[in-house]
C-alpha cells in the first residue's frame, strides 16, 4: 500500500486541485463532484452569486470535503512521523491537502473577528498565532521538508489576500447570471492569474506592474471592478508588530479624469512643486505618489486623457517613473494602475485622439463588464437579486418591503425586454425613484430612439455619430445635406442653420448632393 491509500488517492488529488483553482469557475464544482462522488450535493448554479444563504452558511459540499480532508490528513501525518520513504508527488499532494484545511479553518478563525478587525489591534495577532501553531503541526514535521515547509509567513499573507479578493469580488459583482459569473472569474485571474501556484511562487511580487483595463457600457460597474482589484493586492505582514503593512481600504484611489480640467488632472496625478503654477503656494504629492508600494489607482474615463498627459502616463507605464510639475527630480511609481473607459479605444486611435503605444501598455489585462440587459436575458431572476441588494443599501430596515414594491412596479410598468440603457446605475436610480415617488420614468433609451422611423440619410448619420467616424467638416456637410433634403431650398436650409446660402450649397455638393 502506498503512502496515500488507493481509496483516498482520487479524493486527495481533487482537493489538491481545489486548493489552487479559481473559485468562480464551474471547475470548482466539477472538482468537488470528483472529490465526493455519490455524496456530492447538487447545487442550483455552477457559479457563486450574491444571496443571503451563501453569505451566512457554509455549503454542504465544502463541509463534507473538509470533514474527510481532516480525517485523511491526520492519518497521513501519523505516517509521516514514522519517517517512511515517500515520493515528491505524494508529499506535494499531502501539502496541498493540508493547505486546503488550513485555509478554511483559518477563515473560520478570521471570520469570528471580522467585525473587530478595524478597531481591535489584537485580532491579527491572535489569527497569526493560530496560523503559526497549525502550520507547525501539519507542515513542520521532524526531519522532513515539505514543499511549504519554509512558507509560514508567506502563506499567511496569501490566505489574507485570497480572503479579501473573494469577498471584494463577491460584494462588487452582484447577480446570479452567467455574465456576472464570468466577470467574477475574470477579476480573480486579474488578481492571481490563471495559475495560483505560479502566483504564490513569485508573481505576487511583480504582478502589480501589469496595468488592468476595464471596459464596458456606462453604468455597468467598472469602478466596482477596479475597486475589487485595487483592494485585493498582496500586503506583507510583520510578525514583530503583529500587523499588516497597510490597510487595503486606505491605499486605493479613484481619479475621474472627465470631471477635471487638463491642468488639474496633471497636478492630481503627478503632484507639483511649490510655485509650479499660479496658486501652487506649497508643494503637493499627487495620487501616483500617495498610492504607495501596496496601493492602486483607478484612472476612470481614460479615453478623456489629454494627449500631453498621455505621453507622461506612458512613461509611468514603461519605466515606472514620473516627475512632479515644476520639478526635475525623478520619482518611482510603486503601485498598480487600473484604467477604465466606456469608449472604443481602437476607434480613438484611428481618430488620432488616443496613443496607440499607450493602448498597448494598457491592454495586457482587459476586463469587460456586462450590461444589465445581458444578465437579465441570461437569468430574469437576477433583476430581483440586484434590486434586493440595492434596497438593502438605500433603505436599511425596509429591504424586503422595498424590494417587493420595486419588483411589482417593474413587472406592471416596464416591458419584459426593457434594455436598461443606464445599466445598474439606472436600476439604482429606479429603486430610489420608487422609494420616494412610488414610480419611475425611464429616459428614452438609444434602442427606443433608433426604433423611430428616420430617413435613410438620417439613419446613416446617427450610425456614424455613434461610432464617432465623422470629422467636424464631414458632420457639417451631412447636416447641410439633410437640411436641404427636407426643405428643398438652399435658402431655407441656410436660414435654419444660420449659415450663408453659398456655404450650404458647397457643403451639400461636398457631401455628394441629395438623394432623390
Amino acid at each position: 500500500m502506498g503512502f496515500i491509500p488507493a481509496e483516498d488517492l482520487a479524493f486527495v488529488r481533487a482537493v489538491s486541485a481545489l486548493s489552487n483553482c479559481n473559485p468562480f469557475l464551474p471547475e470548482r464544482l466539477e472538482l468537488e463532484r470528483a472529490a465526493l462522488g455519490d455524496s456530492f450535493v447538487a447545487e442550483p448554479h455552477a457559479y457563486w452569486g450574491f444571496t443571503t444563504e451563501q453569505m451566512t452558511q457554509r455549503r454542504s459540499n465544502l463541509v463534507l470535503i473538509l470533514d474527510r480532508a481532516r480525517r485523511v490528513a491526520e492519518v497521513l501525518r501519523s505516517k509521516l512521523l514514522q519517517r517512511p520513504a515517500v515520493g515528491d508527488e505524494q508529499l506535494r499532494l499531502y501539502d496541498d491537502l493540508v493547505l486546503y484545511i488550513l485555509f478554511y479553518e483559518q477563515l473560520d478563525v478570521w471570520g469570528k473577528r471580522l467585525p473587530e478587525l478595524a478597531s481591535h489591534a489584537g485580532a491579527e495577532q491572535a489569527t497569526w498565532k493560530w496560523h503559526s501553531t497549525q502550520f507547525e503541526y501539519w507542515l513542520q514535521l521532524p526531519d522532513l521538508q515539505l514543499p511549504s515547509y519554509m512558507l509560514k509567513l508567506h502563506l499567511f499573507e496569501i490566505f489574507h489576500q485570497i480572503y479579501r479578493a473573494f469577498f471584494h469580488i463577491f460584494h462588487c459583482v452582484i447577480g446570479q447570471s452567467s455574465p456576472a459569473a464570468k466577470l467574477r472569474a475574470r477579476i480573480w485571474q486579474s488578481i492571481f492569474t490563471h495559475d495560483l501556484r505560479r502566483y504564490r511562487r513569485g508573481l505576487y511580487r511583480s504582478l502589480h506592474q501589469v496595468t488592468t483595463l476595464v471596459t464596458g457600457p456606462s453604468g455597468s460597474g467598472k469602478d466596482l471592478v477596479a475597486q475589487a482589484i485595487g483592494m485585493s493586492r498582496y500586503i506583507p505582514f510583520d510578525p514583530k508588530k503583529n500587523a499588516f503593512a497597510v490597510s487595503s481600504a486606505e491605499c486605493y484611489f479613484g481619479v475621474n479624469i472627465s470631471a477635471m480640467s487638463r491642468s488639474l488632472v496633471e497636478s492630481e496625478l503627478f503632484g507639483h512643486a511649490k510655485g509650479a503654477f499660479t496658486g501652487a503656494a506649497v508643494a503637493r504629492a499627487g495620487w501616483l505618489e500617495a498610492c504607495g508600494e501596496h496601493g492602486a489607482i483607478l484612472l476612470d474615463e481614460i479615453g478623456e486623457l489629454d494627449a500631453t498627459i498621455q505621453v507622461k502616463l506612458l512613461r509611468v507605464l514603461q519605466n515606472r517613473q514620473f516627475q512632479r510639475l515644476g520639478e526635475t527630480r525623478v520619482r518611482n511609481f510603486e503601485g498598480k494602475i487600473i484604467a477604465a473607459t466606456n469608449r472604443d479605444l481602437q476607434h480613438e486611435i484611428e481618430a488620432g485622439t488616443f496613443r496607440e503605444d499607450l493602448y498597448y501598455r494598457l491592454c495586457s489585462d482587459v476586463i469587460e463588464t456586462p450590461s444589465l440587459a445581458s444578465q437579465v436575458e441570461d437569468n430574469p431572476d437576477v433583476l430581483q437579486d440586484i434590486v434586493t441588494h440595492i434596497a438593502g443599501r438605500v433603505a436599511a430596515g425596509e429591504q424586503e418591503s422595498l424590494t417587493k414594491e420595486v419588483v411589482h412596479w417593474l413587472s406592471r410598468n416596464l416591458p419584459v425586454n426593457y434594455q436598461w440603457p443606464g445599466n445598474i446605475r439606472e436600476l439604482e436610480q429606479c429603486v430610489r425613484n420608487i422609494l420616494i415617488h412610488g414610480s419611475y420614468e425611464p429616459a428614452r433609451s438609444r434602442a427606443a430612439v433608433s426604433a423611430q422611423k428616420y430617413s435613410p440619410e438620417v439613419e446613416r448619420l446617427i450610425d456614424r455619430l455613434q461610432t464617432l467616424s465623422l470629422t467636424a467638416d464631414e458632420l457639417l456637410s451631412e447636416y447641410c445635406r439633410i437640411a436641404y433634403s427636407q426643405t428643398k431650398s438652399f435658402e431655407k436650409a441656410a436660414k435654419l442653420l444660420q449659415l450663408d446660402r453659398r456655404t450650404v450649397r458647397a457643403k451639400v455638393d461636398r457631401a455628394g448632393g441629395v438623394e432623390e
